[in-house]
C-alpha cells in the first residue's frame, strides 16, 4: 500500500487474469465487469500542520552555543506528527518531512478506525475478485482429482535461525513500546521507544514526549498489552533525544543490545520497529543508504532545531516510529529512527507525508552518550567551538558571522574558537576528515563529540586554506 497513492481510489481489478501470451484470450463471461475497491479513507489520525520557519531567520547571526536557530526553510515536524528536515544531503533547503509522533484520532472519525476500515475494505474487494475467478478456474478445470499439497511444517513449526528477520523482531519486540504523551490540556500524540536499562528507562525521541514534559500524561504499553505510567527522566532538544522511566516498571525487563553505530557500513541490513499510524509493533526492514548525513530538524514547538549526523535507511518508517530501535542483523541498536523526507505533505487526505524510503536514524553511539547523560544528571550536554556560524544553505563551508547574537561577540572571548585562533569571516570546510558544507552540517558534526575532544579544523581565510588545533568546550541544558 503505497502511501504516495492515500487517499485516492484505488484502481478497478480485473474480473479475469491476462491470458498467457501464447495463448488466445479466453472470452469473457456474460455481465463481466471491471471490479473497484473503495477509496482509501483517513488512516493518518488527524491533520498535522508543518510549521515552516521564516527564510529570513537564516541570515541572522546565530548564538554561539545551544540552541542555534533552526535552519532556513527547516519545516517541523508535521506540528505534532511529522519530523521537519531539509533536503537530505543538499543542505537544508525545503521538503516535507514526516516521521514523528502520530497524533490521537481526532473526533471526526477519521482516525486509526478509518485506517482500519480502509484497509479491511480493500482487502475484502480484492479477496472477494480472487475467491470467485478461483472458483470459476476450478469448476472449468477440473478433472475429478485433487492437486492440492500440504505442506509439512508451516508457522510455528517452522525454524527461525539467529539473523532472520522474523528471530531479530521475535526478540526485540519484547523490549519495545509504544508511548502515549499528552499534554496537561490533551494535546499529544504516539511515539515509539525501547527498554534501555534494567531499571525501567525507555529511550525515545524528544519530539515524541515534549507534549508531557510539564505535567503532562505519559505512558508505555509493551507488546503484551501491559501498560506503564511514565515520567519524562531528561530531555535533549538539540540532540533530539529524550529518556522516560516507567513507574513501577516490572522486574524482567530486558534491555536491548546495543551496537556499535561507527562500525556500521552502507549497505548492511537493518530493521526497524515502531508505530507508524498508531499501528504499533510493526517491523519493517532495508539497508544502510547512508552515514554521516547531515538533518536538521524542529518540532514544531518553538524556533530551536534539532540537529544530526544521521544514518539513513530505506526501512520503511513513518509518523509514529519515532523513537523507536533501527536494529542490525544480530538484532542490536544501532539507531533511533527519528525522521523521514517525503516528497508529499499528505496522505488519506489529511495532510502527513508517508515514507518513500528516506528514513533518518540518530547513531547510537551519540543516543547512549546523551541517555547516560539524561539519566545522571537530567540535562544534556553539549559539546561547542564556541563561535556563531552562519545557517544559510551553502556547499562552501560553515562561516563564522561578523556579528552574534544581540550584539554580542561573534568568537567568544577566551573560548576554543578564539584560543585556535579562529576569527569572524573564517569559513569552516573541514573538522577532522569530515567535510564540512555549512553550519548546520558543522553543529552536527560537532555534537557527535564530546567536550573536551580534540578536533583539527581546516578553514579558509582570504582565499588561504589553515588548519588549526581546537578542543571542544561544553555547554550544559537546552537554554
Amino acid at each position: 500500500m503505497s502511501t504516495e497513492n492515500e487517499g485516492t481510489a484505488v484502481p478497478p481489478a480485473p474480473s479475469a487474469p491476462p491470458p498467457p501470451a501464447d495463448a488466445p484470450a479466453a472470452s469473457a463471461p456474460q455481465g463481466a465487469h471491471p471490479g473497484s475497491a473503495p477509496a482509501a479513507g483517513g488512516p493518518y489520525g488527524p491533520p498535522a500542520s508543518q510549521v515552516h520557519h521564516d527564510p529570513g531567520e537564516s541570515t541572522s547571526a546565530p548564538d554561539p552555543s545551544w540552541p542555534p536557530p533552526p535552519p532556513p526553510s527547516t519545516p517541523a515536524y508535521g506540528g505534532d506528527g511529522g519530523a521537519g528536515h531539509g533536503a537530505a544531503g543538499q543542505g537544508w533547503g525545503g521538503g516535507g518531512w514526516g516521521a514523528a509522533h502520530q497524533q490521537p484520532a481526532p473526533k471526526n472519525g477519521r482516525g486509526r478506525g478509518g485506517l482500519v476500515a480502509a484497509v479491511l475494505a480493500a482487502a475484502l474487494v480484492a479477496g472477494g475478485l480472487g475467491g470467485g475467478l478461483g472458483y470459476t478456474l476450478a469448476r472449468e478445470n477440473d478433472s475429478g482429482g485433487s492437486t492440492t499439497v500440504s505442506a509439512g511444517t508451516t508457522g510455528g513449526n517452522v525454524k527461525r535461525d539467529p539473523g532472520t528477520v522474523a528471530a531479530v523482531a521475535a526478540a526485540a519486540l519484547p523490549s519495545t513500546v509504544t508511548i502515549e504523551a499528552a499534554s496537561s490540556s490533551g494535546e499529544g500524540g504516539t511515539g515509539t521507544g525501547f527498554v534501555f536499562d534494567k531499571q525501567g528507562h525507555i529511550v525515545t525521541n524528544n519530539h515524541v514526549v515534549a507534549d508531557a514534559v510539564d505535567g503532562g500524561n505519559l505512558s508505555a504499553t509493551f507488546p503484551d498489552g501491559k501498560k506503564y505510567e511514565a515520567e519524562v527522566v531528561g530531555n535533549a532538544q538539540g540532540y533530539d533525544v529524550a529518556v522516560i522511566k516507567l513507574k513501577n516498571a516490572p522486574s524482567d525487563l530486558k534491555p536491548l543490545t546495543l551496537g556499535n553505530s561507527d562500525d556500521v557500513a552502507v549497505g548492511d541490513s537493518t530493521i526497524a520497529i515502531g508505530a507508524p499510524f498508531g499501528l504499533s509493533n510493526t517491523v519493517t526492514t532495508g539497508i544502510i543508504s547512508a552515514k554521516n548525513r547531515p538533518v536538521a530538524s524542529s518540532d514544531g514547538s518553538g524556533d530551536k532545531a534539532s540537529y544530526m549526523s544521521a544514518l539513513q535507511t530505506d526501512a520503511s518508517i513513518n509518523p509514529g516510529n519515532s523513537g523507536g530501535p533501527l536494529l542490525d542483523a544480530q538484532g542490536n541498536v544501532i539507531g533511533i529512527n527519528s525522521a523521514i523526507q517525503s516528497t508529499s505533505n499528505g496522505g488519506f487526505g489529511t495532510g502527513q507525508a508517508g515514507s518513500i524510503g528516506l528514513g533518518f536514524a540518530i547513531p547510537i553511539n551519540q543516543a547512549k552518550y546523551v541517555a547516560q547523560e539524561l539519566i545522571e544528571n537530567g540535562k544534556p550536554v553539549y559539546a561547542k567551538i564556541g563561535a556563531s556560524v552562519s545557517l544559510e544553505a551553502t556547499t562552501n563551508g560553515a562561516k563564522i558571522t561578523e556579528q552574534g547574537v544581540g550584539g554580542t561577540e561573534p568568537v567568544d572571548p577566551g573560548g576554543p574558537a578564539d584560543e585556535a585562533g579562529l576569527k569572524p569571516g573564517d569559513v569552516i570546510t573541514k573538522l577532522d576528515d569530515r567535510v564540512i558544507d555549512s553550519g548546520p552540517t558543522l553543529i552536527g558534526e560537532i555534537w557527535t563529540h564530546k567536550p573536551g575532544d580534540e578536533v583539527t579544523i581546516t578553514y579558509e581565510r582570504g582565499g588561504k586554506e589553515r588548519t588549526t588545533e581546537l578542543t571542544l568546550g561544553s555547554r550544559v541544558g537546552d537554554s
